[in-house]
């Protein structure tokens, strides 16, 4: 029996936005091809009619989970009041829920060791640096700053200080000291971006 093409892309989307979750939860080498096609009730060897390899789905996936997280930071924004853009950002990313959630948080912060142990040349490493020049052009427009050139830098630092710092926060086992670091680290951060 064939199917439309609409559902083999149906089909490819439910692979990715699941391996996009497995993975930022489990890393790349925890998630299992079988045991996603598996979880999504597809045979392993349905996997091949979707992608090439292992590494296509997580490039792929990869950008799935950064669209994901930049369109909940974009609604946090837009709500913001007038001059409280950065604010919001800063808050939104470093929240205790963004941080309890690995699964469906920013992929930079739970895979970018994964990505740096990868060959320089690996299309997940490109797409990686591809991703981070695009997030830093958007995350430049509500930085403070002279210059496009100085508003960048202050949006590639933030970026990869919020990324770091979410990362040793889900180290912390006690949730009191997780909050404050999260909270501390807020107000680190929209205070250096200041300057």
């Amino acid at each position: 029996m064939r199917y439309p093409a609409e559902h083999k892309q149906e089909t490819r989307q439910r692979i990715v936005r699941a391996a996009s979750r497995r993975f930022r939860s489990r890393g790349s080498q925890g998630a299992g091809i079988g045991d996603l096609m598996r979880d999504l009730h597809l045979t392993h060897g349905g996997f091949y009619r979707h992608f090439n390899s292992k590494e296509d789905l997580f490039v792929e996936a990869f950008e799935e989970g950064t669209s994901e997280i930049s369109r909940r930071i974009a609604a946090a924004i837009e709500q913001a009041p007038p001059g409280g853009e950065l604010k919001a950002f800063i808050g939104a990313y470093l929240d205790i829920d963004h941080c309890e959630n690995a699964g469906e948080g920013c992929p930079v912060a739970a895979l970018a060791t994964e990505l740096a142990r990868r060959p320089p040349r690996s299309r997940a490493r490109i797409a990686f640096q591809r991703i981070l020049k695009e997030r830093t052009q958007r995350m430049a427009k509500i930085m403070p700053g002279a210059t496009d050139e100085e508003r960048e830098r202050k949006a590639r630092m933030l970026m990869s200080g919020m990324a770091g710092t979410l990362t040793v926060a889900r180290v912390i086992t006690d949730e009191g000291r997780r909050r404050r670091f999260l909270d501390d680290a807020k107000k680190f951060y929209f205070d250096a971006v200041q300057r």
